[in-house]
């Protein structure tokens, strides 16, 4: 049975979650304070992990830097009341896959682990590599490079990566990106898909003549030679 830890200090959020995941036929531990759930992670083995920022003791954004230090595969939603682009960003800056703003809908949040439980199933096992011109990236490994140099990423940016290489070629709308990278409706009133791929940009083109992620005005952006 899938496991999922809960690390989420407002009692009444944190049982109706608990409830609705337990009735859809997963099980379930909750942590209330960040020490908490950094002592269950510690002494359980978890498939998924539901993650509030502001938590007494350890912050959210903390506890999930740490945790995907000690996994890198490990899916993580931030669930939170921090709406913000810079609160979004923060999210995802500490290694979270996706982020949910409250108040939030039930069955969004179940779509939400679904869809980032299969696509970890879906990552497993194998030597995948994944390549497009001089760069490379290894799903298994998470390494990236680029005419032999070592590239850091973050998990989003390392996501967004591989969306274009699997994609190379084809222009890409932030919708498509918003879709299937951040699994969300695309928001018109953020920019945090033109921000991402900016940060990508400075990591896989900054330093080289050829610039491989290319804007298509008015439509989105494009991974091609050129």
């Amino acid at each position: 049975m899938t496991k999922i830890l809960i690390v989420e200090d407002e009692p009444k959020v944190a049982t109706f979650i608990k409830r609705g995941l337990d009735e859809s036929g997963f099980e379930c531990e909750v942590a209330y304070d960040g020490l908490m759930g950094r002592k269950l992670f510690n002494n359980q083995a978890f498939d998924l992990v539901i993650l509030d920022i502001n938590l007494p003791h350890v912050n959210g954004l903390e506890l999930c830097n740490e945790f995907r230090l000690m996994n890198a595969d490990l899916p993580i939603i931030m669930l939170t009341a921090l709406g913000t682009t810079e609160d979004k960003l923060s999210g995802f800056d500490s290694g979270a896959d996706d982020y949910l703003v409250k108040p939030f809908e039930f069955r969004e949040l179940l779509a939400r682990i679904r869809s980032l439980l299969k696509r970890s199933s879906n990552n497993t096992g194998g030597n995948n590599i994944l390549s497009f011109q001089d760069l490379s990236m290894n799903l298994d490994t998470y390494e990236v490079s680029r005419s032999g140099q070592k590239i850091e990423l973050t998990q989003k940016e390392f996501a967004l990566l591989e969306y274009f290489i699997r994609n190379k070629g084809r222009v890409l709308s932030r919708v498509d990106i918003a879709e299937k990278v951040w699994d969300i409706t695309f928001d018109t009133g953020t920019n945090v898909i033109d921000v991402y791929v900016n940060f990508l940009r400075k990591k896989i083109d900054k330093d080289f003549e050829q610039k491989l992620i290319h804007t298509q005005t008015g439509v989105g952006y494009v991974l091609k030679a050129g």
